[in-house]
């Protein structure tokens, strides 16, 4: 098989790298594995395999960890679409319920979504899902993610502190998986949102467990152990990076608010960015109906009338504070480069904030869909839309 071998690599964007690649693959392999009767039996899987080693090493070290992806790859349906958010939410659910221990939930939620993700790289690579798809896709996986893992973290949490009764919880994803724009190297920005019994800040009613808390520790607490479970470490890897910087007062702010102190906050005191930021915010997580109400409160906050002028000026202040604090790299830094990504999605922001007053229609956390409601509604010209879609897709 090695000529073939030679052969396959000796075709992939870099030879000598693949072929490294594949050599560190091979020491890590389970003695089991009987690979290259697999290979021999299965040409189309070497030229797979040599791609994957020569043109996408995060998938490379993915298949090393988890080498039965390799039997997955051969299944027919292995480039076919994932299904739709609900069902991969009960796929890990169903994995989910094998688990003995809180170990296990945080090691079969990493072994699921890393396999997911892989499947959705691969085609990626392969071309046979649109870029805009393997973003739903990614943005569905780590969804689904979260509502599995809650409960589960929060199941720990009240074996100390008990619960807090009549309270809700959930969290407002942010950036591109609240706007179903996710990549493969993308981190979650996250908010964590709470209420009890509908009152301002929940009173002073504590947790009915052996050590007790009030609501600001209890919330707080529950969000630090979350986020904890989504960004550990472990033997099956990591799930995502987390990033909270995006809630009120950024760092500094408390861990987990209220839904009348976060309302209180976004209407009297968020500067610009934070609204333009809440464009692409959705509530998940939670209830259906808590959900629907945060996301009822965060449309109320779009929907305020503002001074186009200073909408103007701040807008263009935080992308020169962002060209400076960040320079594009280079040409091809697509998202930094002025006339790239950020701009689009910055034009997105604006138009919604300006328009969505007289008319909330504009409101779409998808910055693509956004200009096509835009678009829709009168407010961008057919030639700007199409320019403004097609620019969106090309950089994506």
């Amino acid at each position: 098989i090695v000529p073939v071998l030679l052969e396959a690599f000796g075709k992939s964007t870099a030879p000598d790298h693949a072929l490294n690649k594949f050599d560190e693959f091979l020491a890590g392999l389970p003695t089991g594995v009987q690979l290259f009767s697999m290979l021999q039996s299965n040409p189309n899987l070497l030229n797979l395999l040599a791609e994957i080693m020569g043109s996408a090493p995060a998938l490379a070290d993915r298949l090393s960890q988890a080498p039965r992806l390799l039997d997955a790859v051969l299944s027919e349906d292995f480039f076919q679409q994932l299904p739709n958010q609900n069902a991969l939410h009960d796929q890990l659910l169903t994995a989910l319920d094998q688990a003995r221990d809180f170990q296990d939930v945080l090691d079969f939620s990493r072994s699921w979504a890393n396999d997911q993700k892989f499947r959705v790289g691969l085609q990626i690579l392969r071309a046979t899902s649109s870029v805009e798809r393997a973003s739903r896709d990614l943005s569905n996986i780590a969804q689904s993610t979260i509502e599995a893992l809650l409960p589960k973290v929060h199941n720990e949490l009240k074996t100390r502190h008990g619960d807090i009764e009549n309270s809700n919880f959930a969290i407002l994803a942010m950036g591109k998986l609240g706007s179903h724009e996710m990549t493969v190297t993308s981190d979650l920005d996250l908010i964590s949102l709470y209420e009890i019994d509908g009152k301002i800040d929940g009173g002073v009613q504590q947790s009915n467990g052996d050590r007790p808390l009030d609501p600001t520790q209890y919330f707080a607490r529950l969000t630090q152990r979350f986020t904890n479970a989504l960004s550990v470490m472990t033997p099956e890897g990591r799930l995502y990076e987390i990033d909270m910087r995006l809630r009120p007062s950024g760092g500094a702010g408390p861990l987990a608010l209220s839904l009348k102190a976060f309302e209180r906050y976004q209407l009297n005191d968020a500067w610009t960015w934070e609204h333009m930021a809440l464009t692409r915010a959705r509530a998940i997580g939670g209830t259906k109906a808590f959900c629907d109400r945060i996301n009822q409160d965060i449309k109320q906050v779009l929907c305020l009338k503002r001074d186009p002028q200073k909408l103007v000026d701040d807008i263009a202040d935080m992308r020169l504070r962002i060209a400076k604090e960040k320079p594009a790299k280079g040409l091809w830094d697509i998202k930094q480069i002025s006339g790239g990504l950020i701009d689009l999605e910055f034009l997105s922001q604006y138009l919604q904030l300006k328009h969505a007053h007289a008319n909330p229609k504009v409101l779409h956390p998808n910055t693509k869909q956004s200009f096509k409601q835009l678009g829709q509604e009168g407010l961008l010209s057919s030639p700007d839309t199409a320019d403004l879609i097609e620019a969106f897709d090309l950089f994506h």
